[in-house]
């Protein structure tokens, strides 16, 4: 079973973000299904935890428990695909602060399917002049195909091909993890991406009484 998880950044309900996330992530199942493997799909309302990533941003980066769990929710994925409305030339505020919670580790070598959606195609290089550049930062492996959709695109043949295509070589990235030794040799494990959701703590921590001890508090 192959976990997606699709980020969709709508401020409203229906959103033209989430039915563009609806048909990216029914396509991909379907990519997937077809190369023989089965697919969940989890979906992550960025809006629905807008109050609790401004207090992350306030608090000096101190995750809710909703938080956390999106966190290890989105380093656990084999793949992700991302879903944003058009603000100004850019993907929104919302989705950016989403992606500044995750700890810097969590995305590194996950396939990422690029989405967004606007009013109009003159916002179409969103794609190249700020989501791939976003996801090429935070070492993930962004697909070939983004997947661009202005309101008159919705129901036309060439939005659904960029979609098929696009959930195509998510699913061909998907699919294909974890192989990483080649024809007849033991795979090498050390070259496997390490990810982290940064909310466990790996190392010994020293207690904070340990690191007080001999001192009197006075100078």
């Amino acid at each position: 079973m192959r976990r997606i998880v699709v980020v969709t950044a709508g401020l409203t309900v229906p959103s033209s973000t989430r039915l563009l996330a609806d048909q990216v992530a029914e396509a991909t199942v379907a990519q997937v299904t077809a190369r023989g493997e089965s697919a969940d799909v989890e979906f992550v309302e960025v809006r629905e935890v807008a109050g609790e990533l401004a207090t992350f941003m306030v608090t000096g980066g101190i995750p809710t428990p909703r938080l956390t769990e999106l966190r290890e929710l989105v380093a656990a994925a084999d793949g992700l695909v991302v879903v944003t409305p058009v603000f100004n030339g850019s993907y929104s505020g919302l989705f950016k602060m989403f992606f500044d919670a995750l700890d810097k580790d969590s995305l590194t070598g996950t396939p990422v399917l690029i989405a967004a959606a606007a009013g109009s195609a003159r916002h179409s290089l969103v794609l190249d002049h700020a989501l791939r550049p976003l996801f090429a930062y935070l070492r993930a492996v962004v697909v070939p195909t983004g997947v661009f959709a202005a309101t008159e695109d919705f129901g036309s043949h060439g939005l659904s091909d960029r979609i098929t295509r696009a959930a195509a070589e998510l699913a061909a990235l998907v699919v294909g993890r974890g192989d990483y030794g080649v024809g007849g040799f033991t795979p090498d494990l050390a070259a496997r991406p390490r990810r982290t959701s940064g909310t466990q703590v790996e190392a010994d921590v020293t207690p904070f009484g340990d690191l007080l001890r001999g001192h009197s508090g006075t100078d």
